[in-house]
């Protein structure tokens, strides 16, 4: 039985003019920034923000610029981090830049590789750091803290002084990659454990008060140390204070919620609104402005790209929940996205307290379940989310202006009625994009089937599809082009998602794929068609239809009554997932790969964990360079598919098992010297409570037992030894525990009635490092 949905999109005006005219920078080469109240502009263009956060502080230094590659790779084009004052001046007027705390390096990289920066320099944080970043020795200090008391400001301009001497020279203003600032982090709306009570009194930092003249304290400070910047931005969420004439306010929204579990009367995660669509230009859920949301655009930079693991909370993140948040997002009327975290990591190890971390998460372990994680292993949200991603930055001219537009009762729809279809529309004068989701967190969805979406235009009514129904898999999203210009060939509506577009010798070439459980299809307005070089086509008066054949690439090759020769290839949802864009000497480049490509300009590289990786190339496209290191292996109408392999390294080990909870790995890590080694993940399959892996006597990476493999990276962490031990023990889950002290001597012990813990598999992955091609060879 079909189902009908029809959304009016008639007399629809977009109202796009200046904004926020206190955020604008120009650099010495004459780029700017500037703002309108949809989107940023940036030379003159829309400018579509795509940020991944990641906290230099907690990654290895000699590992930065490949993750920023990876990051860069994903479509990420502003890096957020964190700078964490308690990583930096642990020891009061002990200041620490060197390493991995490295911070104008880390910028640096992000300039080579053309990333912008945004420092989010507190000075507090939370982050799920130890007093949400502050150093310990401030609790004793005589000062109200996230106040303009004059002592506590005292202590943070000369943070920001030090900050400050760091990046001299690297902002926007000189020509640097650094385009913003945040000032503070949820200013009087949260805060966080006094650690140095927690288990005691168990204090809180106070969420602040002040209102707006302590950010402007703040952002005074910054001007004065010569931290200028266009834009200057705050968390505007749950009431803090991001007031428009000093910041531009950012939002975002998270699906997973470990902090309700400090409520012990709550034993359920309630489904989240996060995944219903939403139009921004008015308060709707998690969006209550003080401004007037039709005059600034709204800008997210805490999307949960992830979500760490909280003792009270052991969950599993669906990789689908973050690219299905984009879509809705984006789709409700979001120019600017921006991921939290983008790149796990690991807390640094303290000088005086071993432990820098919140005391709720893992010591070391942030991995945070991260479209990238602890050790830059790429999850499935990457691949995900990097089809999205192509697509906003390859676009966004046209893009960034379309308004939101929602059918009746959209945003009214309950967050556990996975019956009625989800979608909304971003168009401008009759063009645009039908958005549909058919992901919820915390309820078992069902596919969708027999759906048509009417859109009732000013001129004309299109119908999606162009016949039949459409369906959609569970917790899939997608995004759905109409009255699409593909240089002159005009898509009136398709059932297939677009990814990117190139050129290549004078012809155009548009990437699209096939969402899972719909029916492939686009219908062409056949008056802009001189020819398509394909017999699987049929006409329908004005419309010429193409079906491509379901679960298959498919090529289609017309000329548009203008003359101009268009090519389109239309993926399955796997071959999307694989699929990179990437710029090499100087020429746009295709592939498909199921390994992370590396590419940044003169060198490209791949990372795998198996010995062998593939590359397909599309023959239309074909960049002999990039392939002249590898041998070609398979070929078809379409493609061609080349591999190139690496000698197999074998990290050798024996297992001491000392009961079920404690076993010692012997291992020969010899091998990370390799200069085929990128690293060497120790895969622990196991059961219990928390895990801890120790080399001697450190603590190296823990675990809150979630029931996914626990990964430890060992080239950081331990030494190239023929016998390196790394010890495994497991904290047992207890049944019924408590604490016996009826003894009428001063003794407790603890009592249960059975234990849980049990290391089920043990695994050793290499992680290969592929150089494919350098200019410089």
């Amino acid at each position: 039985m079909e189902i009908e949905n029809v959304i009016n999109l008639k007399g629809i005006k977009n109202n796009v003019h200046e904004a926020l005219p206190q955020l604008h920078g120009v650099d010495p080469n004459g780029n700017e920034f500037s703002f309108t109240n949809h989107y940023m502009v940036r030379d003159g263009h829309p400018f579509f923000g795509i940020c991944g956060e990641f906290h230099f502080s907690r990654y290895n230094c000699d590992e930065w610029e490949d993750e920023l590659i990876k990051m860069k790779m994903g479509g990420i084009n502003i890096v957020p981090t964190y700078v964490i004052w308690n990583h930096h001046e642990e020891v009061k007027d002990q200041f620490i830049w060197s390493g991995n705390k490295d911070l104008r390096r880390f910028v640096k990289l992000c300039k080579k590789h053309g990333l912008d920066v945004i420092l989010r320099i507190g000075p507090w944080d939370h982050g799920e750091v130890r007093n949400g970043g502050y150093p310990d020795w401030l609790y004793g200090e005589p000062l109200e803290v996230r106040s303009n008391d004059k002592l506590y400001l005292h202590y943070v301009e000369k943070l920001y002084e030090e900050i400050g001497k760091q990046v001299h020279g690297l902002f926007f203003e000189n020509g640097g990659p650094i385009i913003g600032i945040q000032l503070e982090n949820e200013f009087q709306h949260a805060g966080a454990s006094w650690e140095i009570t927690t288990g005691t009194s168990d204090e809180w930092i106070p969420a602040g008060h002040g209102g707006n003249e302590h950010i402007k304290s703040l952002l005074r400070l910054t001007k004065k140390v010569g931290m200028n910047v266009p834009i200057y931005t705050g968390t505007a969420w749950g009431g803090a204070v991001a007031e428009t004439d000093t910041v531009l306010p950012l939002w975002g929204g998270y699906a997973f919620w470990p902090w309700i579990f400090y409520d012990k009367n709550v034993k359920e995660h309630p489904a989240t609104p996060e995944y219903i669509y939403r139009d921004y230009r008015y308060p709707t859920y998690n969006f209550d402005p003080t401004y007037n949301p039709k005059e600034v655009p709204y800008a997210a930079c805490e999307m949960g790209g992830g979500m760490t693991v909280f003792y009270s909370y052991r969950f599993k993140l669906p990789y689908q929940s973050v690219d299905a948040m984009t879509n809705v997002k984006v789709a409700s009327g979001c120019n600017f996205v921006g991921y939290y975290v983008y790149h796990g990591g690991s807390n640094p190890r303290g000088i005086k307290t071993p432990y820098l971390n919140e005391a709720a998460t893992p010591k070391i372990n942030y991995d945070y379940q991260a479209v990238l994680g602890q050790f830059g292993q790429p999850r499935e949200s990457y691949y995900r989310l990097k089809r999205q991603h192509y697509f906003f930055k390859d676009f966004q001219d046209d893009f960034c202006p379309m308004e939101t537009v929602l059918p009746e009762g959209a945003q009214d729809i309950d967050p556990t009625d996975d019956k009625t279809l989800r979608y909304s529309v971003r168009q401008k004068d009759g063009k645009g994009f039908i958005f549909l989701n058919n992901y919820q967190d915390h309820i078992k969805g069902t596919d969708k089937e027999h759906e048509v979406i009417n859109l009732e235009l000013d001129n004309e009514s299109l119908r999606v599809p162009f016949s039949g129904t459409f369906g959609l898999k569970n917790e899939e999203s997608c995004i759905l082009p109409f009255n699409f210009d593909m240089d002159g060939i005009l898509i009136k509506t398709a059932t297939v998602q677009l990814i990117t577009k190139v050129e290549s010798k004078g012809e155009s070439y548009y990437f699209f794929y096939q969402p899972r459980g719909m029916e492939p299809e686009l219908a062409l307005d056949s008056t802009t068609i001189d020819n398509i070089d394909s017999e699987d086509i049929e006409s329908y008066g004005d419309h010429i239809v193409i079906r491509p054949v379901k679960g298959e690439l498919t090529n289609y090759k017309m000329k548009s009554a203008n003359g101009k020769k268009v090519n389109v290839y239309v993926m399955t949802s796997q071959q999307s997932l694989d699929f990179w864009k990437f710029n090499f000497a100087g020429k746009d480049n295709i592939a498909l790969s199921a390994s992370p490509l590396l590419a940044d300009g003169n060198n490209l590289k791949m990372e795998s964990n198996d010995s062998n990786v593939k590359l397909t190339i599309f023959k239309a496209l074909k960049n002999p360079e990039i392939i002249k290191n590898m041998v070609k292996v398979d070929e078809d109408k379409l493609t061609e598919t080349y591999e190139m392999e690496v000698e197999k390294v074998n990290f050798g080990y024996k297992v001491v098992k000392v009961n079920d909870k404690k076993m010692s790995i012997h291992i020969d890590t010899t091998p990370l010297d390799s200069s085929r080694i990128k690293d060497c993940l120790l895969e622990v399959d196991y059961e219990g409570d928390i895990g801890y892996a120790f080399y001697e006597d450190k603590l190296i990476n823990d675990d809150y037992s979630n029931g996914r493999v626990w990964d430890i990276g060992l080239k950081h962490n331990v030494p190239e030894t023929k016998d390196t031990v790394v010890n495994l023990t497991i904290s047992p889950i207890r049944k019924d525990h408590y604490v016996k002290s009826d003894s009428p001597m001063a003794a407790r012990s603890e009592e249960n009635e059975g234990e849980v813990a049990n290391i089920n598999e043990i695994k050793l992955t290499p992680i290969y490092k592929f150089n494919l091609i350098s200019l410089f060879n």
